[in-house]
């Protein structure tokens, strides 16, 4: 068991930023660092969430830049407060161990996409969200009626005769799998007129396959193209790596194993139903399966939790609590960080990486011997690790690293 009720006579430079001495300096440094990665992070990702919800010039020429650097203040602001307030405070919480992340992953999906056919039970960029990934196909109300989309097909048959189609890849493709899927059947509650419900599958997997794939390839973007001159063959990896196709096969998956479960549903039951939603979700929810993410599965879950709270609060059902949001996040973030200093080896691979990028490293050069005297293990992978101290502003006289002992 931790003895947290233990103390020890060190000050923040011997235990936390064992790279210089000043505390302002360090947290100069480590805001720096973690600014210039949080850049990195959110520039790429708003630029291709803005090209992906087709976003006017407007958009770009006055809210994009606003938005990346809120989000980045945001990201930095976790990596540089807390170095401050453990200069300032010299304590912490306790680690939690995270929940399964597959089931937990499939119990949010099947959530969201009930809520998602619900009739105002998504709002905001959350339906918009869904509704480009699984389609306006499973929203069971829509603006036109079923002989407007029959109309509506009849008219592109009509333009795709007058005018020749360009066959390029994609063309390709399209007409491989309509003349697969050409004479399929679908069910009269099957909104997707133009498809069959086999077509309709297969179209939605490949769409977000190659969605997921463009993504994984723009953010590696900047890390290829850092070495397009030292090593010129790193290139090949921006396009044949395997994350790219993890997360296409992702988020493709779970698109198809969602129609597919809606589409047969509605066969066996012979209507269209919002409960049909919690079990297509749930099944889709295996995907993850192919790119398992804690980032994802733990920020969904979050946010159904934030979002079944509010309409708790709308319905009169759950008490109003001002910036419990906040409370509840930083609660959190202080456990996480909690865990990084005194029980790194509890924390997912992943996670600490992010950390060590987003402090460049500095988290790793604390000096964890000292904290094991909690009985936590702080120092259980950093064994070979001694800084080297200035013993003028030390309290106890350092241990000297190995070559100088």
């Amino acid at each position: 068991m931790a003895a947290l009720s233990k103390s020890i006579p060190h000050n923040c430079y011997e235990i936390g930023h064992t790279w210089h001495p000043s505390c302002r300096v360090s947290f100069l440094q480590i805001t720096g660092g973690a600014l210039e990665e949080s850049l990195k992070i959110y520039a790429p990702l708003y630029l291709i969430a803005a090209i992906l919800r087709k976003r006017k010039l407007d958009y770009y020429l006055h809210k994009l830049l606003p938005e990346i650097l809120q989000s980045a203040s945001f990201l930095t602001a976790n990596g540089a407060l807390y170095m401050a307030f453990f200069c300032i405070l010299r304590r912490g919480l306790l680690t939690i161990y995270m929940a399964n992340l597959v089931l937990l992953f499939c119990i949010t999906a099947a959530m969201y996409m009930f809520f998602f056919r619900c009739k105002d039970g998504l709002k905001g960029f959350t339906f918009s969200a869904l509704r480009f990934i699984v389609g306006k196909e499973e929203i069971p109300t829509h603006s036109f009626s079923p002989e407007a989309a029959y109309a509506k097909v009849e008219q592109k048959r009509e333009q795709h005769k007058e005018k020749p189609r360009r066959m390029n890849m994609i063309g390709l493709v399209r007409k491989f799998v309509d003349s697969i899927c050409k004479h399929g059947p679908r069910h009269r509650c099957c909104k997707h007129y133009e498809d069959n419900c086999i077509s309709y599958c297969i179209k939605g997997f490949i769409r977000m396959f190659s969605v997921g794939y463009l993504i994984q390839c723009c953010l590696r973007i900047p890390s290829a193209f850092r070495h397009l001159f030292t090593k010129p063959s790193r290139l090949l990896s921006l396009f044949y790596n395997k994350e790219n196709f993890q997360l296409g096969a992702f988020l493709g998956s779970f698109v198809s194993i969602y129609k597919g479960t809606s589409c047969f549903l509605r066969w066996i039951r012979n209507l269209d139903d919002e409960l049909h939603a919690i079990i297509a979700g749930f099944l889709a929810g295996i995907s993850m399966m192919f790119y398992k993410s804690t980032t994802i599965s733990m920020y969904l879950a979050s946010k159904l939790v934030e979002t079944m709270y509010f309409k708790g609060i709308e319905a009169g059902k759950v008490p109003y609590f001002p910036h419990a949001d906040t409370i509840i996040y930083s609660i959190s973030t202080a456990i996480c960080f909690q865990a990084a200093v005194m029980e790194v080896q509890t924390l997912r691979p992943s996670y600490w990486k992010f950390l060590l990028r987003l402090t460049k490293g500095k988290f790793a050069v604390m000096n964890r011997k000292v904290l094991d005297v909690f009985g936590t293990g702080a120092s259980k992978h950093f064994q070979d690790f001694i800084p080297r101290l200035d013993p003028r502003y030390t309290t106890v006289t350092p241990e000297l690293p190995t070559e100088f002992s």
